[in-house]
Protein backbone atom coordinates (compact mmCIF):
# COMPACT_ATOMS: atom_id res chain seq x y z
CA UNK A 1 0.00 0.00 0.00
CA UNK A 2 1.44 3.51 -1.03
CA UNK A 3 -1.59 5.61 -0.76
CA UNK A 4 -2.58 6.74 2.51
CA UNK A 5 -6.19 6.51 2.31
CA UNK A 6 -6.51 3.37 0.28
CA UNK A 7 -5.40 0.02 2.49
CA UNK A 8 -6.40 -3.14 3.27
CA UNK A 9 -7.02 -1.98 6.78
CA UNK A 10 -9.68 0.17 5.42
CA UNK A 11 -12.07 -2.56 4.12
CA UNK A 12 -13.46 -5.59 5.94
CA UNK A 13 -13.12 -8.77 4.05
CA UNK A 14 -15.17 -10.54 6.35
CA UNK A 15 -18.17 -8.05 5.67
CA UNK A 16 -22.06 -9.93 4.97
CA UNK A 17 -22.57 -9.16 1.63
CA UNK A 18 -25.52 -11.57 1.49
CA UNK A 19 -28.36 -8.60 1.84
CA UNK A 20 -26.43 -6.06 0.06
CA UNK A 21 -25.09 -4.80 -3.34
CA UNK A 22 -20.97 -5.67 -3.25
CA UNK A 23 -18.66 -2.68 -4.58
CA UNK A 24 -17.76 -3.30 -8.39
CA UNK A 25 -14.76 -1.77 -10.60
CA UNK A 26 -17.21 0.04 -12.74
CA UNK A 27 -19.29 1.22 -10.32
CA UNK A 28 -15.81 2.81 -8.71
CA UNK A 29 -15.04 3.85 -11.90
CA UNK A 30 -18.03 5.69 -12.95
CA UNK A 31 -17.95 7.38 -9.13
CA UNK A 32 -13.89 8.41 -9.55
CA UNK A 33 -15.29 10.22 -12.98
CA UNK A 34 -18.25 12.29 -10.86
CA UNK A 35 -16.15 13.50 -8.52
CA UNK A 36 -13.11 14.50 -11.38
CA UNK A 37 -16.39 16.56 -12.83
CA UNK A 38 -17.41 18.27 -9.35
CA UNK A 39 -13.21 18.93 -8.99
CA UNK A 40 -13.39 20.44 -12.91
CA UNK A 41 -16.74 22.86 -12.23
CA UNK A 42 -15.41 24.25 -9.25
CA UNK A 43 -11.78 24.47 -10.99
CA UNK A 44 -13.38 26.18 -13.52
CA UNK A 45 -15.63 28.86 -11.34
CA UNK A 46 -12.47 29.97 -9.66
CA UNK A 47 -10.34 30.43 -12.91
CA UNK A 48 -12.91 32.46 -14.23
CA UNK A 49 -12.92 34.39 -11.22
CA UNK A 50 -9.12 35.65 -11.90
CA UNK A 51 -9.71 36.02 -14.85
CA UNK A 52 -12.76 38.48 -14.35
CA UNK A 53 -10.48 40.87 -11.95
CA UNK A 54 -12.37 38.89 -9.11
CA UNK A 55 -8.83 37.69 -7.46
CA UNK A 56 -9.59 38.78 -3.65
CA UNK A 57 -12.86 36.64 -3.94
CA UNK A 58 -11.11 33.62 -5.84
CA UNK A 59 -8.19 33.74 -2.75
CA UNK A 60 -10.80 33.74 -0.71
CA UNK A 61 -12.52 30.66 -1.89
CA UNK A 62 -8.89 28.82 -2.64
CA UNK A 63 -8.38 29.27 1.58
CA UNK A 64 -11.91 27.78 2.07
CA UNK A 65 -11.07 25.05 0.04
CA UNK A 66 -7.38 24.06 1.56
CA UNK A 67 -9.34 24.14 4.62
CA UNK A 68 -12.72 22.42 3.75
CA UNK A 69 -10.49 19.92 1.91
CA UNK A 70 -8.03 19.11 4.75
CA UNK A 71 -10.79 18.59 7.44
CA UNK A 72 -13.06 16.22 5.32
CA UNK A 73 -9.72 14.08 3.92
CA UNK A 74 -9.21 13.78 7.74
CA UNK A 75 -13.29 13.02 8.40
CA UNK A 76 -13.64 10.71 5.08
CA UNK A 77 -10.57 8.62 6.59
CA UNK A 78 -11.19 7.92 9.84
CA UNK A 79 -15.36 8.43 10.45
CA UNK A 80 -17.17 5.03 9.68
CA UNK A 81 -17.38 4.11 6.07
CA UNK A 82 -20.91 4.87 5.45
CA UNK A 83 -23.98 5.96 2.88
CA UNK A 84 -22.62 9.55 3.63
CA UNK A 85 -19.32 8.73 1.93
CA UNK A 86 -21.20 10.22 -1.52
CA UNK A 87 -21.60 13.70 0.11
CA UNK A 88 -18.42 13.95 1.84
CA UNK A 89 -16.39 12.53 -1.15
CA UNK A 90 -18.01 15.43 -3.13
CA UNK A 91 -17.73 17.92 -0.84
CA UNK A 92 -13.94 17.09 -0.75
CA UNK A 93 -14.07 17.25 -4.99
CA UNK A 94 -15.53 20.43 -4.74
CA UNK A 95 -12.91 21.68 -2.13
CA UNK A 96 -10.05 20.72 -4.35
CA UNK A 97 -11.64 21.83 -7.50
CA UNK A 98 -11.21 25.67 -5.85
CA UNK A 99 -7.42 25.12 -4.73
CA UNK A 100 -6.41 23.74 -8.15
CA UNK A 101 -8.67 26.60 -10.26
CA UNK A 102 -6.59 28.85 -7.91
CA UNK A 103 -3.10 27.67 -8.20
CA UNK A 104 -3.09 26.73 -11.93
CA UNK A 105 -4.47 30.23 -12.62
CA UNK A 106 -2.15 31.70 -11.44
CA UNK A 107 0.59 29.65 -12.35
CA UNK A 108 -0.53 30.37 -16.06
CA UNK A 109 -0.38 33.83 -15.73
CA UNK A 110 2.97 33.73 -14.98
CA UNK A 111 4.09 30.80 -17.38
CA UNK A 112 1.24 30.44 -20.23
CA UNK A 113 -0.08 26.78 -21.36
CA UNK A 114 1.76 25.52 -18.23
CA UNK A 115 -2.11 24.54 -16.92
CA UNK A 116 -3.49 22.75 -19.59
CA UNK A 117 -0.29 21.19 -20.11
CA UNK A 118 0.20 19.45 -16.74
CA UNK A 119 -3.76 18.63 -17.45
CA UNK A 120 -2.70 16.85 -20.46
CA UNK A 121 0.22 14.55 -18.53
CA UNK A 122 -1.96 13.92 -16.12
CA UNK A 123 -5.12 12.56 -18.16
CA UNK A 124 -1.85 10.57 -20.34
CA UNK A 125 -0.41 9.21 -16.79
CA UNK A 126 -3.29 8.23 -15.94
CA UNK A 127 -4.47 5.97 -19.10
CA UNK A 128 -0.73 5.06 -19.49
CA UNK A 129 -0.20 3.17 -15.41
CA UNK A 130 -3.83 2.19 -15.95
CA UNK A 131 -2.87 0.35 -19.33
CA UNK A 132 1.02 -1.21 -17.72
CA UNK A 133 -1.32 -2.31 -15.11
CA UNK A 134 -4.15 -4.10 -17.17
CA UNK A 135 -1.32 -5.59 -19.56
CA UNK A 136 0.91 -6.66 -17.00
CA UNK A 137 4.35 -5.04 -17.94
CA UNK A 138 4.30 -3.54 -14.07
CA UNK A 139 3.17 -6.01 -12.03
CA UNK A 140 2.28 -4.67 -8.50
CA UNK A 141 4.74 -6.85 -6.45
CA UNK A 142 5.61 -6.87 -2.89
CA UNK A 143 8.94 -5.25 -3.58
CA UNK A 144 6.66 -3.31 -6.01
CA UNK A 145 5.01 -1.72 -3.05
CA UNK A 146 7.86 -1.62 -0.84
CA UNK A 147 9.55 0.61 -2.67
CA UNK A 148 6.92 3.23 -3.90
CA UNK A 149 5.54 3.51 0.08
CA UNK A 150 9.03 4.09 1.39
CA UNK A 151 9.70 6.57 -1.86
CA UNK A 152 6.21 8.12 -0.89
CA UNK A 153 6.65 8.08 2.65
CA UNK A 154 10.01 10.00 1.91
CA UNK A 155 8.92 12.40 -0.47
CA UNK A 156 6.01 13.25 2.39
CA UNK A 157 8.69 13.68 4.73
CA UNK A 158 10.79 16.53 2.60
CA UNK A 159 7.51 18.41 2.11
CA UNK A 160 6.79 18.37 5.88
CA UNK A 161 10.51 19.30 6.85
CA UNK A 162 10.07 21.84 4.38
CA UNK A 163 6.89 23.23 5.64
CA UNK A 164 8.73 23.74 9.11
CA UNK A 165 11.49 24.70 8.03
CA UNK A 166 9.61 27.62 5.82
CA UNK A 167 8.47 29.20 9.24
CA UNK A 168 12.10 30.14 9.29
CA UNK A 169 12.63 31.30 6.17
CA UNK A 170 14.51 28.58 5.13
CA UNK A 171 14.29 26.51 1.97
CA UNK A 172 16.22 22.82 1.62
CA UNK A 173 18.68 23.86 -1.17
CA UNK A 174 18.32 22.85 -5.17
CA UNK A 175 15.02 20.51 -5.15
CA UNK A 176 12.87 23.19 -4.97
CA UNK A 177 14.48 25.37 -7.39
CA UNK A 178 14.71 25.09 -10.91
CA UNK A 179 18.28 23.61 -11.08
CA UNK A 180 19.08 20.00 -12.37
CA UNK A 181 19.17 18.83 -9.03
CA UNK A 182 15.50 20.42 -8.68
CA UNK A 183 14.25 19.15 -12.14
CA UNK A 184 15.28 15.49 -11.55
CA UNK A 185 13.50 15.43 -8.17
CA UNK A 186 10.27 16.81 -9.74
CA UNK A 187 10.65 14.17 -12.07
CA UNK A 188 11.19 11.18 -9.50
CA UNK A 189 8.35 12.65 -7.45
CA UNK A 190 5.88 12.53 -10.44
CA UNK A 191 7.37 9.01 -11.59
CA UNK A 192 6.38 8.17 -7.51
CA UNK A 193 2.82 9.59 -8.02
CA UNK A 194 2.09 7.32 -10.95
CA UNK A 195 2.94 4.32 -10.06
CA UNK A 196 0.79 4.92 -6.66
CA UNK A 197 -1.35 4.60 -9.34
CA UNK A 198 -0.90 1.15 -9.93
CA UNK A 199 -1.41 0.17 -6.63
CA UNK A 200 -4.24 1.89 -5.88
CA UNK A 201 -6.07 -0.25 -9.17
CA UNK A 202 -4.60 -3.50 -7.79
CA UNK A 203 -6.25 -2.93 -4.23
CA UNK A 204 -8.94 -1.69 -5.70
CA UNK A 205 -9.43 -4.88 -7.75
CA UNK A 206 -8.33 -7.16 -4.85
CA UNK A 207 -11.74 -6.11 -2.88
CA UNK A 208 -14.24 -5.64 -5.67
CA UNK A 209 -16.89 -8.25 -4.37
CA UNK A 210 -15.69 -8.14 -0.87
CA UNK A 211 -17.04 -4.65 0.45
CA UNK A 212 -20.30 -2.90 0.17
CA UNK A 213 -21.66 -0.69 -2.73
CA UNK A 214 -20.91 3.06 -0.47
CA UNK A 215 -17.14 1.97 -0.74
CA UNK A 216 -16.98 2.96 -4.13
CA UNK A 217 -17.08 6.37 -3.38
CA UNK A 218 -13.82 6.16 -0.56
CA UNK A 219 -12.05 4.52 -3.49
CA UNK A 220 -13.17 7.00 -5.73
CA UNK A 221 -11.80 9.50 -3.42
CA UNK A 222 -8.45 7.83 -3.05
CA UNK A 223 -8.22 7.70 -6.80
CA UNK A 224 -8.87 11.38 -6.68
CA UNK A 225 -6.42 12.12 -4.19
CA UNK A 226 -3.45 10.35 -6.57
CA UNK A 227 -4.41 12.02 -9.25
CA UNK A 228 -4.62 15.44 -7.46
CA UNK A 229 -1.21 14.75 -6.44
CA UNK A 230 -0.16 14.08 -9.66
CA UNK A 231 -1.79 17.04 -11.26
CA UNK A 232 0.59 19.26 -8.86
CA UNK A 233 3.38 17.36 -9.38
CA UNK A 234 3.56 17.53 -12.90
CA UNK A 235 2.73 21.64 -12.74
CA UNK A 236 5.64 22.02 -10.75
CA UNK A 237 7.59 20.31 -13.00
CA UNK A 238 6.57 21.99 -15.75
CA UNK A 239 6.92 25.56 -14.09
CA UNK A 240 10.43 24.81 -13.29
CA UNK A 241 11.15 24.18 -16.87
CA UNK A 242 9.48 26.90 -18.50
CA UNK A 243 11.27 29.24 -15.76
CA UNK A 244 14.90 28.14 -17.34
CA UNK A 245 13.93 28.79 -20.73
CA UNK A 246 12.11 32.56 -20.01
Amino acid sequence: MANPVLGERTFNPSLDLENNVPMTINGTILKTCFLGLLTAVTFIYNWGLILSGFSDKATMLSQVGIFGGLGLVLFICFAPKNKFLMITTSLYALCEGLVLGYISAIANKFYPGVASQAAMGTILALFGMFFLYKTGIVKPTEKFRMVIFNSTLAIFLIYVAQMILGFFHITIPGIFSNSPIGIAFSVIVVAIASFNLILDFDLIASFAGRAEKHYEWYCGFSLLVTIIWMYIEILRLLMKLQSRNS
